[in-house]
């Protein structure tokens, strides 16, 4: 039994039951369960919107109206209707509230500290907890565009270039490579997308246009804990419809054949191999798709 696949999986979710104290009636000691503190801590997040908090935390209409009246009657938080739709409700902390928010931030960041402390290897312990976050919240992932030089996409990027470095033969040097300007991926020449979970960035892609008819497809990258979970797809796609509505007829791309799974991507998504378009020293297989 111990081998079986289903016994790991309900031994963890006991385990992590057990651990975040999600059986206890006052959770962290606070007062009140675990549900009501996951709604206090989505408001003072800065999430607003009921309707939005119920969806993200995955409850019921009316487990969700039990919740809101119970922080209401303590006098944690406030909800109005909303200004532009009165059907819809939005939810804020009062002072109260904005002290009991921070006493629980306080205690989950102690937990999560001494949790971590009592583990010989914290990163590899990271890793894993980051494959199981991603996996559970898969739904949850969004695609934003932002600016090349904003630092979720400075943080995509760094970690790109350093799993080139990693897997490249003779490594990878950002500054001999052919670096697109920021300029080319910001609308209305191109654009730059990054995958958010939870405000987490875990991937990008680069959408390198001129103005003209035709593009090239930069820097798709996917965290490793991400990875199987239909991401760069899901990013490659993004960038295609945005390219549509950028009048763009052709889009390019390079990859090099360490990344074998990229060029499987690319072959199994309508990219067809052309030849060498660009000087770059990095790249040996080329792709080009017609939109």
């Amino acid at each position: 039994m111990a081998c079986d696949p289903v016994f790991r999986v309900r031994r963890f979710n006991r385990a992590v039951t057990s651990e975040v104290g999600a059986l206890d009636s006052s959770f962290l000691g606070r007062g009140r369960p675990l549900g009501a503190a996951r709604v206090l801590n989505s408001i003072g997040r800065g999430q607003s919107d009921v309707a939005v908090i119920r969806d993200y935390l995955g409850l019921d209409s009316g487990l969700m109206s039990r919740l809101l009246r119970s922080l209401e009657e303590e006098g944690l938080i406030e909800t109005v209707p909303n200004a532009e739709d009165a059907r819809r409700r939005v939810a804020s902390l009062t002072k109260i509230g904005k002290s009991e928010f921070q006493a629980y931030e306080a205690l989950s960041d102690a937990q999560a500290e001494a949790f971590l402390a009592h583990h010989r290897r914290p990163e590899e312990l990271l890793r894993a907890m980051d494959i199981v976050a991603l996996s559970l919240r898969r739904d949850q992932i969004v695609i934003e565009e932002k600016d090349p030089r904003h630092e979720d996409a400075s943080y995509c990027l760094s970690e790109y270039y350093g799993e080139l470095a990693r897997r490249f033969k003779n490594g990878f040097d950002v500054s001999l490579s052919r670096d697109p300007d920021a300029k080319d991926m910001t609308r209305p020449r191109g654009v730059f997308l990054v995958a958010l979970s939870d405000g987490l960035p875990i991937g990008c892609v680069g959408l390198k246009g001129s103005g003209g008819e035709v593009a090239e497809i930069k820097r798709l990258w996917v965290a490793p804990a991400a990875r199987g979970l239909g991401l760069a797809t899901r990013l490659m796609l993004a960038a295609e419809t945005i390219a549509r509505e950028l009048s763009v007829k052709l889009l390019r791309l390079d990859t090099n054949s360490a990344l074998s799974e990229a060029q499987q991507l690319y072959r199994g998504s309508g990219w067809h191999e052309i030849d060498r378009f660009n000087d770059d020293p990095y790249p040996d297989t080329f792709f080009e798709k017609r939109l």
